[in-house]
């Protein structure tokens, strides 16, 4: 079994997408996770989400709305079952976010279409078992860049009718938080460079957003480690709260690669989501045990 789980890794490590991201996400079509389909947050095609459900659901079960990345270019939802099923294992009703990607929308309209589907997922999660009072959100890479902006800057979700503090708190996987664009493509995403500062979370953080958990891999090459680095330094010096991960050996994919059924159990950085989402879970439920005596 060792050695299976090790090459089913390399697989997803190794550039075998299609075939790794099957193996991924066996246990998702086999299994008995419940998981409702397309479901429209907006108008446009794209504005579409999954949602899996615990298997022994009760009601008030706590929600992650996970963003995935693909340099706000690729991806699709149908791609990462293995998130849905993982969280979804341990409680949570888990929510997978298609949004509209560059070139059909340039920078801001993403993140507009993420707090679109956040606040969808707030007024509506209640009738899938989730709770709407304990809403956390990730991301990996360019989807932990837009989840990271719905948690600190508070213009997209009051766009939306919605107080950025629905959000309890939020864990980014290699997360490009503070960067110049440099490539073309990112150039005409993001530009012209006096809006820089406006995709860079950095910007927004003033001690009062959610919770923040980043996380980043040792061998990333593609984003590099400033951005967790000045994330967490902003958010320290403005008195937020903050915790940060490295892992050793991890690269890019390997960080996202570790929520897959092989990987785990072997890696820490699912329990170490779990963990941080509980610890303010539970924050929540006490202050509003205090609050209804």
């Amino acid at each position: 079994m060792k050695a299976l789980s090790l090459s089913l890794g390399a697989l997803l490590l190794t550039g075998c997408t299609q075939l790794g991201l099957g193996l991924a996400n066996l246990p998702a079509k086999i299994g008995d996770t419940p998981v409702v389909r397309d479901l429209a947050y907006g108008p446009d095609e794209l504005h579409r989400l999954d949602i899996y459900r615990p298997a022994e659901a009760d009601a008030d079960e706590p929600v992650l709305v996970f963003f995935y990345g693909g340099r706000w270019t690729d991806g699709d939802k149908s791609m990462y079952p293995f998130v849905g099923e993982a969280f979804a294992s341990r409680g949570y009703v888990t929510v997978i976010v298609d949004h509209r990607k560059y070139p059909q929308v340039r920078f801001p309209e993403f993140v507009h279409d993420g707090a679109r589907a956040l606040a969808w997922v707030h007024d509506h999660i209640d009738r899938f078992g989730g709770d709407p009072d304990r809403l956390f959100i990730a991301g990996h890479s360019s989807g932990a860049h837009i989840a990271s902006l719905l948690a600190a800057d508070e213009r997209y979700l009051q766009a939306q009718g919605k107080p950025t503090n629905i959000v309890q708190a939020f864990a980014g996987l290699a997360g490009p938080y503070d960067f110049v664009p440099d490539e073309d493509d990112l150039i005409d995403m993001f530009g012209p460079p006096e809006r820089y500062p406006q995709m860079q979370t950095t910007t927004f953080i003033d001690g009062g957003e959610p919770p923040m958990l980043l996380m980043w891999g040792e061998s990333d090459s593609v984003v590099w480690r400033r951005n967790m680095d000045r994330l967490s330094e902003r958010i320290r010096a403005t008195s937020g709260q903050v915790m940060t991960h490295t892992y050793k050996g991890m690269d890019h994919v390997g960080i996202m690669a570790s929520l897959t059924w092989f990987l785990r159990d072997r890696r820490p950085v699912f329990e170490d989501m779990l963990g941080f989402f509980q610890q303010h879970d539970a924050v929540r439920v006490v202050e509003t045990k205090k609050a209804a005596q």
